[in-house]
């Protein structure tokens, strides 16, 4: 079974790589400008060894962008860890961190979400994404490659038209009319979100204000295949994969199903705030 550290290891190798491509050199050009054996180039962009930070920094200066070593250098700072801070996770790039989730979204069949205040990632649209990336980003003084944060994470989008993958999403209606972008983005977000609520791999359920509910919503979190949590807080990102937390996590997704409406209730409180945004 591939681990979690596999996997983030082998993203980071094909990063480098993609380095190495864009810079027109090969194996042996690079291997022979960071004075080291071609095997360990292959190595590295293969997943089978494990940079050091001095790697990183060789292959950034060789390849002519020294200033993506940060970029790298986050990269593998992530690999093992389970808390997950937002400021050393940006030092990397947006990019980075989508990229990362990118590879568990390639490797997760069943997804359980829960977002309390805006919609979720994997159905935003690009100038959605957009928005609610640069509000994070100023939050957390990492305002640099945005743009390419939201590429990777628009391309998670392609597993809603994967059959053999099952979205169960609860969204907090709140949700629908958090003004985290122009009312023209969030019109037409909803809009993407309607379009989306009849997917045959999508089953989304709105939590009403109004709801009764089983436990109260608290941060947006994530569960992947049973096997993996990702919970978010303001100034951390969580990755847990204990049998006890990921139950943990599956009971409280349950709670706050039960309080939810799907299908035709979802779709009208969807409109219900699509209208509100109508000139009058």
């Amino acid at each position: 079974m591939t681990t979690d550290f596999q996997q983030g290891r082998r993203s980071l190798g094909v990063r480098l790589r993609e380095l190495r491509t864009e810079a027109g050199l090969t194996v042996r050009g690079l291997a022979a400008a960071c004075d080291w054996a071609p095997s360990k180039i292959s190595k590295l962009e293969n997943g089978k060894q494990t940079a050091t930070p001095a790697d990183l920094e060789a292959w950034a200066r060789a390849v002519g962008q020294p200033q993506a070593a940060a970029e790298l250098k986050g990269r593998l700072a992530g690999l093992e860890s389970t808390y997950r801070s937002w400021r050393r996770q940006l030092a990397g790039g947006h990019r980075a961190v989508q990229d990362a989730l990118g590879a568990q979204h390639g490797r997760t069949r069943v997804f359980r979400g829960f977002t309390g205040s805006v919609v979720p990632g994997v159905f935003q649209t690009s100038e959605y994404a957009r928005s609610v990336l640069s509000r994070y980003a100023e939050l957390h003084g990492a305002t640099r490659d945005i743009e390419a944060g939201v590429a990777s994470r628009i391309r998670r989008q392609e597993g809603l038209y994967d059959s053999s993958k099952r979205y169960h999403v609860l969204l907090h209606e709140s949700a629908l009319h958090t003004r985290i972008c122009p009312p023209a983005v969030l019109a037409d977000q909803l809009d993407r979100l309607m379009s989306i609520n009849g997917l045959s791999t999508v089953e989304l359920g709105v939590i009403p204000l109004g709801a009764e509910v089983r436990v109260a919503a608290g941060d947006d979190f994530w569960i992947h295949d049973d096997r993996l949590v990702i919970a978010e807080s303001w100034h951390a990102e969580m990755w847990l994969d204990s049998p006890e937390d990921v139950a943990l996590y599956r009971t409280v997704w349950d709670a706050l199903a039960a309080g939810a409406v799907e299908g035709r209730g979802a779709h009208r409180l969807i409109s219900r705030a699509r209208g509100a945004l109508e000139p009058r």
